[in-house]
């Protein structure tokens, strides 16, 4: 709920606001940010049939805290300057970490016969 509302607010005014020509990969990256707002909305409703969503989450967040926090942090470099104002919000993977019912995902996903 957090993120549907929150990001939604943010990604979804950008775009509806912005009064430039988009730049490919600008646009891209907004693209993707919305359609997920879209999906986590959906999840509202519908929690275990949008649980790759946030698997979804949970990979992406955690490999960019591997591979560009951590290198920061052991530099002593890390700083929302040099994360680009994203390390709080991806520190916040710990959420839906938490909120996952691993049981459920594992057998699921990891443990099916099909």
């Amino acid at each position: 709920m957090l993120m549907a509302s929150l990001l939604a607010i943010d990604v979804w005014s950008y775009i509806f606001t912005y009064d430039q020509a988009w730049e490919p990969g600008d646009a891209m990256n907004w693209s993707v940010w919305a359609a997920f707002t879209i999906f986590a909305l959906v999840g509202i409703f519908k929690t275990v049939k949008m649980i790759p969503v946030l698997l979804l989450e949970i990979a992406y967040k955690t490999i960019w805290l591997i591979l560009v926090a951590l290198p920061l942090y052991q530099s002593g470099d890390l700083s929302n300057a040099t994360t680009d104002g994203m390390l709080f919000p991806f520190a916040f993977v710990i959420l839906p970490i938490l909120a996952v019912p691993w049981g459920y995902v594992f057998k699921t996903y990891v443990f099916s016969k099909e």
